[in-house]
């Protein structure tokens, strides 16, 4: 058997989300006749699912670290209400009441930190317990709609950013300039830890393997950036949040003790406190992250829908669950990636989108999405165990 051939067994869960991803795309724009691509469909699908993404960045941590986190859609619903009634009703300028939110967002974290970290209660039950409380907290705040919130707050998830260059052919020339950027940071980013998995005698992959993961990446963002450009609006200024969002933790996750710590104690926790790793602290930690990033999809939702809703954030628990086992976060913990998350996230989206213009019963589309949920879990497993023969 050839190196590659060997590599891509041993790497085929990693592999099989973008190829899954691409079939899933490429499925639903047939069985749409074709809207599914439109740019300004595109443009929607981000928009529509930024929250899954933001959750989905934080649950990797959690579940890398053998948590679970029940409470977020509760926790969007309660951050998003208390943000549109500090704007609406007390006329907090929408920029101090999304950092509010934030600061929120982690003494929540905190809270349920505490309570796993310190006195030992598993997540499973803090959380489920957090989803009962934040989300009764939010229907006695918001008893009715909460509207008339600010245009700028509206416009973070959506609006896009302004063309101040103009377009060439009909593309929006901002896109395309951020569009050549990721490219160029992709590239050298991989080129870079690659020399240094070199440089230091670690095992890396075959160079043909490496380079068809470079083009495929590249050629799936030029093709993003080309229907953004044609789109409406341009680049969706959520999929910026986004863009620094997934930046920030692939470092985090990657590049600090933090990010290696969470790392260790999911994947073994005796070792990790026998090593002297604080791990109640990286517990509390991540709880702390999970709330945060909650309060930020909370946010984002409010923005999207210009209005606090009490009924927000149902069931976006078991998207941002779903996109993180699909994106290949293990079941055990000790095991997931950011970008894997994030591939995982536009799964569900694509899901979201493509059943909704097929206009399939919601009821059904949850039927779908939970087997989705089973398949990549038990995939996960069946690989583990192949792993291990």
């Amino acid at each position: 058997m050839s190196e590659l051939t060997q590599y891509l067994s041993r790497n085929v869960r990693q592999y099989g989300i973008m190829i899954a991803l691409v079939a899933i795309v490429v499925l639903f724009q047939i069985l749409t006749d074709g809207l599914l691509l439109v740019p300004n469909n595109v443009a929607s699908l981000i928009q529509q699912n930024a929250y899954v993404m933001i959750l989905a960045i934080g649950m990797v941590m959690v579940i890398v670290a053998r948590h679970i986190d029940l409470s977020v859609g509760s926790v969007v619903a309660f951050v998003g209400g208390v943000t549109a009634i500090l704007m609406n009703s007390y006329d907090v300028p929408w920029l101090l009441a999304v950092v509010a939110a934030l600061v929120l967002g982690a003494l929540i974290g905190c809270w349920q930190g505490f309570w796993v970290a310190y006195v030992g209660i598993p997540a499973f039950i803090v959380t489920l317990a957090g989803m009962l409380i934040f989300r009764g907290l939010a229907i006695v705040l918001v008893g009715t709609t909460v509207a008339g919130l600010p245009r700028p707050f509206n416009a973070i998830s959506n609006g896009s950013l302004p063309d101040v260059l103009g377009y060439v052919a009909n593309l929006d020339v901002v896109t395309l300039l951020i569009g050549a950027f990721a490219i160029a940071g992709v590239v050298i980013g991989q080129v870079r830890s690659r020399v240094a998995k070199r440089k230091h005698d670690l095992a890396v992959e075959p160079f043909v393997a490496f380079l068809g993961r470079l083009v495929v990446s590249s050629g799936l963002i030029a093709f993003i950036t080309y229907l953004l450009a044609r789109s409406a609006g341009g680049t969706p200024i959520v999929l910026v949040i986004i863009g620094v969002l997934v930046i920030i933790y692939s470092f985090v996750m990657n590049r600090t003790v933090f990010g290696r710590h969470i790392y260790a104690v999911g994947g073994n926790l005796q070792a990790a406190m026998l090593s002297g790793i604080n791990t109640k602290r990286v517990d509390f930690m991540v709880f702390v992250n999970m709330g945060m990033l909650a309060a930020l999809a909370g946010v984002v939702t409010t923005s999207r829908a210009g209005a606090g809703v009490a009924a927000a954030g149902n069931m976006f628990e078991l998207d941002a669950i779903a996109a993180a086992f699909i994106g290949g976060t293990a079941v055990s913990g000790g095991v997931g990636k950011i970008s894997g998350a994030i591939v995982g996230a536009l799964i569900m989206g694509v899901l979201n989108m493509g059943l909704s213009i097929m206009a399939v019963d919601p009821a059904w589309q949850q039927v779908i999405k939970g087997l989705v949920l089973l398949v990549a879990v038990a995939f996960d497993l069946l690989s583990k165990r192949r792993g291990g023969r």
